[in-house]
């Protein structure tokens, strides 16, 4: 077996649990992890007695998002693009990256030929939530909270909230970037359960183990069932579209909203950002943050 930094992994019950262990940086995913997290998903492929995976996030949280706490090169107004650069090279860069890290790592989770369910507790945010979701299965303990806050500074939301959600609730949430709770995720059709949060692993594992009473092969055609038929209805083209237009948002940059965030993340660092962004939207609908 590899051994791995930034996860855990853990056979137990028929199955494997792969946790994202980051618990510092609430389990923010940055290259090394991701690229840990693949090869964990490779090792369990071929391992005949792990019949399901079950990926989860370390300390109470599954993942706030990608790691935007390194510093950022300085950037030209009002282009807000790195100095001595240019505005075609940066959309390149951004445009082979979300290929490559997102569309590319979500189409093999897709279409892995064993079921992987994501167990979801606490903080569920940004690229977390699409890797959550885009798992099999999402189970929610009742403390989730899901949302796309990265909207809010200029950057993608993600067609998979359209296709669980729905067109409407996708957009209520995805344009704004506000929070959704366990109650609020079951009802619009993020997550298949919501449990206590002491009884998430323990629901995942007793799925696991239920699947384990399916012969493999019956399991990994009936994936491909489901998932195949999402992609001939459009699910790739609309993730290939992501992909374009997510570099796109990623250069929907104004001076009167960057700048100042960028000025607090030099004054006060990443804490400091995420205030100056997140003020105007409190309360929040749902979550810890809801409350004026």
């Amino acid at each position: 077996m590899a051994e791995y930094k930034n996860i855990l992994y853990q056979k137990q019950r028929k199955g494997v649990l792969i946790t994202l262990d980051r618990p510092n940086a609430l389990n923010a995913m940055n290259e090394e992890l991701m690229n840990e997290l693949d090869q964990a998903l490779a090792e369990a492929e071929t391992d005949a007695e792990i019949r399901a995976v079950v990926i989860t996030g370390a300390d109470g949280a599954f993942s706030v998002g990608e790691d935007i706490s390194g510093d950022d090169p300085e950037t030209a107004w009002p282009y807000g693009i790195p100095a001595g650069t240019s505005l075609n090279a940066t959309y390149n860069k951004f445009r082979d990256a979300d290929r490559k890290d997102i569309l590319g790592r979500q189409l093999y989770r897709w279409q892995y030929p064993k079921p992987i369910i994501g167990a979801v507790s606490g903080w569920c945010l940004g690229a977390g939530s699409w890797l959550a979701l885009t798992c099999h299965i999402t189970i929610a303990a009742d403390d989730a909270v899901f949302g796309q806050p990265q909207v809010r500074h200029g950057a993608n939301t993600d067609f998979i909230w359209v296709a669980l959600a729905g067109f409407k609730n996708a957009l209520r949430y995805s344009l704004t970037g506000d929070h959704v709770d366990a109650k609020e995720a079951l009802r619009i059709g993020l997550v298949n359960q919501v449990v206590a949060k002491e009884q998430l692993l323990e629901t995942c594992f007793q799925f696991v183990e239920r699947v384990a009473h399916v012969p493999p092969e019956t399991v990994k055609i009936n994936l491909h069932i489901s998932t195949l038929g999402m992609e001939m209805m459009g699910l790739r083209k609309a993730w290939t579209l992501n992909a374009e237009l997510a570099a796109m948002a990623r250069l929907t940059k104004r001076e009167e909203f960057n700048k100042r965030l960028e000025n607090a993340k030099k004054k006060g660092g990443l804490a400091a950002f995420l205030q100056e962004r997140d003020a105007p939207f409190q309360p929040e609908p749902f979550g810890p943050h809801a409350k004026k």
